[in-house]
């Protein structure tokens, strides 16, 4: 089970850190901001990016809160411990998401300004949901 906690914080961390980079590399291989961008990518990333969000609540709630309750109870149950990791895992990859959506805004020409709340918006959710052991009640 610590292995577990221990794998995750390490993916954890390095997709924090990949979201920084998604920053720098934005800015640096980005074109200069244009005055007049299309606003339906922005509004289709936005929906995107709600869509994520309700995501990561709905895998949090429907494999980690649920495997974390039983390897509470059972800490070597593999199958609890698959969709514990699962959860995490599926939770990364949407902050990851957002993180790209910014990348994706940039590279067509929208500011950093406008690319930012998808950065920060990635990047604290990911800090957020911090893998710790199961423990019982």
């Amino acid at each position: 089970m610590s292995n577990a906690v221990k794998i995750l914080r390490v993916l954890q961390w390095s997709m924090l850190a990949s979201i920084v980079l998604c920053a720098v590399v934005g800015e640096l291989l980005g074109p200069p901001p244009r005055a007049t961008v299309d606003p339906s990518l922005s509004y289709l990333l936005t929906t995107l990016s709600v869509a994520a969000v309700g995501s990561i609540f709905v895998v949090r709630r429907t494999l980690v809160l649920r495997a974390a309750e039983s390897l509470a109870s059972r800490p070597d149950d593999m199958l609890s411990l698959n969709h514990w990791r699962t959860g995490f895992i599926l939770t990364y990859a949407f902050c990851e998401a957002l993180a790209l959506f910014g990348v994706i805004l940039r590279i067509r020409g929208y500011s950093l300004t406008q690319c930012i709340p998808y950065y920060i918006g990635g990047f604290v959710l990911l800090l957020f949901f911090r893998p710790t052991v199961p423990r019982n009640k």
